[in-house]
């Protein structure tokens, strides 16, 4: 039997190697902030931010958090980092960041900033009011994030009606409210589509009862004459068409029934 021969490693040579490894694996903890003001760290981060690195950014802002702790530096570093969050695509790292800052800090001037970019980041999370641009199934999507960006501006414009974001929050407010009612009566004409006419129904009276004075309506009313329509029930058609015309007398469904696929749900305002 034939055994492999074992080079004898020169003791000069395995020193070296072991020298250099220490180096390596040292070089790598190295804490290059370790002896930078708080000021130049957060000057460091904000540059990486700024050019796009919020990966490098974050933790950054991090360390600022540890080494900045109990002041408005520090408070600033939270805010920025969940922006740098944000932006890299890490929401839900950003939210529980905000989250996180207002329970330390409930009565920060930075409050109603940190309300805002809550409301941003949902309104940005793909609320499913959004699908409709790509025309996915309507009844598959979540309006979970579209509300709860609701209830984030409108907390920030009942505590802080003066704040520099209440008018964009507003703004964001109105059209999540249409975009929702909007949502309802897609999901209604889905089911009308597909012969379920008292699913239909149903959530067209659901849309009705939960909002006021949203374009959206227009077409509720319009697919509960139609279901009652396929349905038989020509008193409750009826009525629901006297409701049509006398809110909108001008009512191009009347005319020329459901508006073409092709057409984005946006139009509606």
């Amino acid at each position: 039997m034939f055994r492999a021969k074992l080079s004898v490693v020169p003791s000069w040579l395995a020193v070296c190697a072991a020298a250099w490894l220490v180096v390596g694996c040292s070089s790598t903890n190295v804490d290059k902030t370790a002896n930078w003001s708080p000021n130049k760290i957060y000057a460091e981060a904000k540059d990486e931010s700024d050019s796009g690195a919020y990966d490098k950014a974050v933790p950054l802002f991090e360390k600022l958090e540890g080494r900045a702790a109990g002041t408005p530096l520090a408070q600033q570093a939270q805010l920025d980092k969940a922006y740098a969050q944000f932006k890299a695509g890490e929401k839900p790292n950003a939210l529980a960041t905000l989250d996180r800052f207002m329970k330390l800090h409930p009565a920060s001037p930075a409050l109603d900033y940190a309300l805002y970019m809550k409301g941003v980041i949902n309104f940005n999370d793909d609320l499913g009011i959004f699908s409709f641009m790509t025309r996915q199934d309507l009844s598959e999507r979540d309006q979970k994030a579209a509300k709860e960006s609701f209830e984030s501006f409108k907390e920030l414009v009942t505590r802080f009606p003066e704040s520099r974001y209440a008018p964009d929050a507003r703004q964001r407010m109105n059209y999540i409210v249409n975009s929702l009612a909007q949502y309802e009566v897609h999901v209604a004409r889905y089911y009308y589509t597909r012969g379920a006419y008292l699913a239909a129904i149903n959530r067209a009276q659901l849309a009705l009862a939960d909002y006021r004075e949203v374009p959206a309506l227009e077409e509720a009313l319009y697919i509960m004459v139609k279901s009652y329509d396929a349905l038989g029930l020509t008193q409750l058609r009826d009525d629901a068409q006297r409701v049509l015309t006398s809110n909108y007398p001008k009512s191009e469904y009347l005319a020329k029934g459901f508006r073409s696929k092709d057409d984005p749900w946006w139009k509606f305002w």
